[in-house]
Formats: C-alpha cells, sequence, structure tokens
C-alpha cells in the first residue's frame, strides 16, 4: 500500500513525507532493531520505553513510513490512536487486498499455540500463522501484516483476559473459522470464574462470518455449549465416539510422544505425533477438523500431522544432553491444566532406575483467590505421578505446591530460588533422567534450563531468582 492509501485507511496524516507514493511492501514491526527497507514502523508508548523515541532508528534500517502519535522528524503517518489505528489498518488488509485469505482464528485456556502449529501444517497451500504467542491486540494486527495475496490461511491466536478481548479481536480479523480448545483456569483470577472464561471464549465463535466453520472440544464440557453460539457448521473433535472427528487406539512411546488412529466421518488412518505429551492428541484433532474442512482425506491429514513438529520455543522443547540426561523445556507459561499434562508427560516419559523423571515447577500466576488451592492441587497431582524428584522453586506458591504434596504422601524439595535448584539438580542428575522444567513466564525458568543444557555450569551462573 501507498503511504496516501495506508493515511486515509487509518484516518492520519502524512507529516515529513516527501512522496507519499512511497510503497509499504514488508510485515510491521513494533522494534526499530527489526525494521528493514519496506517496512511500517508502530510506535508504542510501553511502560519502560516510547517507541516514539526510536521512530528515526527504524527509518535509518529502511522503514518507510511510522505509524505515531506526534511528529518525529522523520516521514509518519499521526494518528490520535497508534493501536487503534494499526488495528484499523489490519482489517482494511483483510478486507481489502487479503479478502481472498481464509482466517482460522484459535482460542482456550490451554493449547493454543500448539494447535496453532498442528493447523499451520495441516491446511494446504499458503500459511501465515501467529509467531510466538502474538495473541493480543498488538500481535494479531502485526500477524495480519506478514501476510500478502498469495497468502491462503492466515492462523491466529487469540488471547483474553476479559470478557470482551477476543470479541475485539475479532472485530480487527472476522474469522472463518473459529477453534475453541478448552476452557480452563488460565487467568481466572482475571476472570473471576470459569463461566466468565466460557463467555470469553465463545465470542471466537459468535465472531464467525456466514458460512463460517466453529471446531469445537466434545470432551469439554463448557466448549460444548458453544454449539449454541455458532451462526455457521460445527465440527467437534475429542476422544468419546459422540465426536465428529477421534482419536482411537492410542499409545505412547518412550519419548511421550502419542499415536492412534485418527477416525473421520470420511475413513480413518494411522498418526505418529512428533509432539510430547498426551494433550497433543486433542490439539491435533483441532487441526484435523480444519484439514477435513479444507477438503483434505483422513489419509492426507494422517500424514499431514505425522510430519508436523513444534514451530513454538519453550513448549515442551525437549533436548538431551551429550550426557544422556533429557530435558523439557515447557517455561514460557503455566497454568493448573497445562502443568496436569506436562506432569502427565514426564510420567509417561520416564520409569524405571536408568530413567528417572524430576519435575522443576514455579508459580502459576493470575489466579486471584484460587491461588493458593489451585497450587496444593498441582502438587498433589505431582505426588500422584509417581515421580523421583521434585523440585518447588520460589516463594509462597512453591510452598503451597510442597504442602501439596506432603498431602498426597509424596516428597519435594522446596528451594528459594534458580541458583539453588541448578546447585541442587546439577551434582544429582545423571544419564537417562528426564527434567521438566514449568512456571509461568514472568519466572523466567528458562534460564534455568539454559544453565541445565550447558556441559557442566559452575555454581554461581544463575542471578536473581523467581521470589
Amino acid at each position: 500500500m501507498s503511504l496516501t492509501a495506508v493515511a486515509e485507511a487509518v484516518g492520519g496524516r502524512l507529516v515529513d513525507v516527501i512522496d507519499p507514493g512511497v510503497q509499504v511492501t514488508e510485515p510491521a514491526v513494533f522494534d526499530s532493531r527489526e525494521a528493514g527497507p519496506g517496512s511500517l514502523f508502530v510506535a508504542l508508548a510501553g511502560e519502560h520505553a516510547d517507541g516514539h523515541a526510536f521512530a528515526e532508528s527504524a527509518h535509518n534500517k529502511g522503514a518507510v513510513v511510522a505509524l505515531v502519535n506526534r511528529p518525529v522528524g522523520v516521514p509518519a503517518i499521526v494518528v490520535d490512536d497508534v493501536l487503534r489505528a494499526f488495528g484499523t489498518l489490519a482489517h482494511t488488509l483483510l478486507t481489502g487486498p487479503l479478502a481472498a485469505t481464509r482466517v482460522v482464528a484459535i482460542t482456550g485456556s490451554a493449547g493454543k499455540t500448539s494447535t496453532k502449529d498442528f493447523v499451520s501444517q495441516v491446511l494446504p497451500g499458503s500459511v501465515v500463522a501467529t509467531p510466538q504467542s502474538f495473541n493480543n491486540e498488538i500481535g494479531l494486527p502485526l500477524t495480519v501484516t506478514m501476510a500478502d495475496t498469495t497468502t491462503d490461511h492466515l492462523v491466529l491466536e487469540m488471547g483474553a483476559r476479559h470478557i470482551g478481548d477476543i470479541r475485539d479481536l475479532t472485530l480487527v480479523a472476522p474469522p472463518d473459522i473459529s477453534i475453541v480448545t478448552n476452557v480452563g483456569t488460565a487467568h481466572i483470577g482475571e476472570f473471576g470464574g470459569r463461566d466468565n472464561i466460557a463467555e470469553a471464549k465463545g465470542e471466537i465463535v459468535e465472531a464467525l462470518a456466514p458460512g463460517g466453520l466453529a471446531v469445537l472440544n466434545a470432551d469439554d464440557d463448557y466448549v460444548q455449549p458453544m454449539r449454541e453460539r455458532a451462526g455457521g457448521s460445527v465440527v467437534t473433535f475429542g476422544l468419546g465416539e459422540d465426536a465428529d472427528v477421534r482419536a482411537t487406539d492410542l499409545s505412547t512411546d518412550a519419548h511421550g510422544r502419542t499415536s492412534f488412529t485418527l477416525v473421520t466421518p470420511e475413513g480413518s488412518a494411522p498418526v505418529q505425533l512428533q509432539f510430547v505429551g498426551g494433550v497433543q492428541v486433542h490439539n491435533s484433532l483441532a487441526a484435523a477438523a480444519v484439514g477435513r474442512g479444507a477438503g483434505l482425506t483422513p489419509e492426507e491429514i494422517a500424514a499431514r500431522l505425522s510430519r508436523a513438529v513444534p514451530r513454538s520455543r519453550w513448549r515442551m522443547e525437549t533436548v538431551t544432553r551429550a550426557d544422556g540426561v533429557t530435558v523439557v523445556n515447557d517455561a514460557y507459561n503455566a497454568n493448573p491444566t497445562s502443568v496436569r499434562h506436562a506432569l502427565e508427560a514426564l510420567a509417561s516419559m520416564s520409569g524405571g532406575a536408568e530413567q528417572r523423571s524430576v519435575a522443576v515447577l514455579g508459580r502459576m500466576n493470575e489466579l486471584g483467590d484460587d491461588a493458593r488451592a489451585a497450587h496444593e492441587e498441582i502438587g498433589r497431582h505431582a505426588a500422584a505421578q509417581g515421580l523421583d524428584m521434585i523440585v518447588l522453586v520460589g516463594g509462597d506458591e512453591a510452598g503451597w505446591m510442597r504442602d501439596g504434596v506432603r498431602d498426597a504422601g509424596g516428597r519435594a524439595t522446596w528451594v528459594p530460588d534458580q541458583e539453588a535448584a541448578l546447585g541442587l539438580l546439577h551434582p544429582a542428575l545423571r544419564p537417562g533422567d528426564v527434567v521438566l522444567v514449568k512456571a509461568s513466564r514472568a519466572v523466567q525458568l528458562q534460564r534455568l534450563v539454559e544453565e541445565l543444557l550447558k556441559p557442566a555450569p559452575p555454581a554461581g551462573r544463575l542471578t536473581g531468582g523467581s521470589r
């Protein structure tokens, strides 16, 4: 789009622009270090930095224009509200140049990112998908700008912390296909209860374009009723016989990967997943339902699911050290549902004296008044898995998990920070052990993973803790 066209779309005015016919030809960026020739720099004022201060740097790297709320001395489009204008631009793209691109929208309390990875590898043609977990009012329009007129499908995660958040995202990107993975307890402190979470997640179904497709989890009692909120057709997925797309004959290998028979109304075919964890069966079935809607045969869907690999960092990311210790990095985020699934996957990946299981857990955020009970329950669930070692990192939340472990008759070690965890784990681990590391993103336990993956990290390498 020309600078003139962009300015008209967002209701802005051109400032310090020599040639309004210059084209924006590359995706938008928020980080001036990622700017390049043809890009659009979006200047957002954040908690710690104001993007307007970096507009000149972005311009020097090739950005042809900056979207700003005040002049910045380089070519710019000035608007009253930068974020709102950026959403408007994304909507303009989807209703104009990208009108032929089908939008697949995904939400749920857990599993959004893995489902996105499956869907993006099952769908035929050119697919653009949400990078990392860019699933809010900033990341969603950014993903839209990554598509072009050759893009057949745009796969978008949609996250929420309040009722109305997903509705706002669907106003930017109206979905042709909507997927709801589940309704759990993530962000329950913000929502105030699972009923409210279900109300919020169901907005993605209500927003379906005429003739759209809702893909719903038949095994989730909070998701099933959403079929009444769908204006288009509905396809369900799950393990029960009432699901339209389901899995039978499940088995798990020594690496925690599940194989099953994919069953659809058109036929069945065998699947061997490359993703770790039993929960990935449901995520893959959601993608299978989307592939079926795209006209793929059961055999084609099964083959694509079997080839699909994780594309997102720190989500059951599995690496085996040279000495045979396997580290499972699931430190991107955590909620009660995802932690339970991760612990179950850990138990399936280990067994016996030569393959011990070690869980390293930190706090789960945004649980509100349910925080203590939720952490205690995770402790009990960890104890029930028969793990060989449980290490709990941090403050009160880690203590609550320890209480839960003890209530269930298990044993756990509570350490104050990552430094102490490393000091405990490093001499204790031996070849064959499987170590799961999981906590909410703010805890930053991926730093512990980085140290664990080094051949011989000396004590004192980590600074700071999770308190």
